[in-house]
């Protein structure tokens, strides 16, 4: 008699989180602005700037530049584990 075998199931999807948002903006060419976050992840300021600290303290490089007189945000090279290089 055969062994049973387990049919793999499709992988489901990773979920996506208001951190994740955030680090799909930040990767933009464009990179992201205070206001883009707040309205992406409905945080208030304070928590979107506390976020980008936290990913700072993550290993992750985060570029601030002003155009037209807005800070823009973005992500600076990461390694693949998605820390800083």
């Amino acid at each position: 008699m055969a062994p049973a075998t387990k049919e793999k199931q499709p992988a489901k999807p990773a979920r996506k989180t208001k951190i994740s948002s955030v680090i799909d903006l930040l990767g933009r060419k464009e990179g992201a602005s205070l206001e883009e976050m707040i309205e992406a992840t409905s945080w208030q300021k304070h928590t979107v700037r506390a976020a980008l600290t936290g990913l700072k303290q993550k290993g992750y490089g985060i570029e601030r530049v002003l155009v037209e007189g807005v800070s823009r945000y973005s992500i600076t090279e990461t390694s693949n584990d998605g820390a800083a290089k």
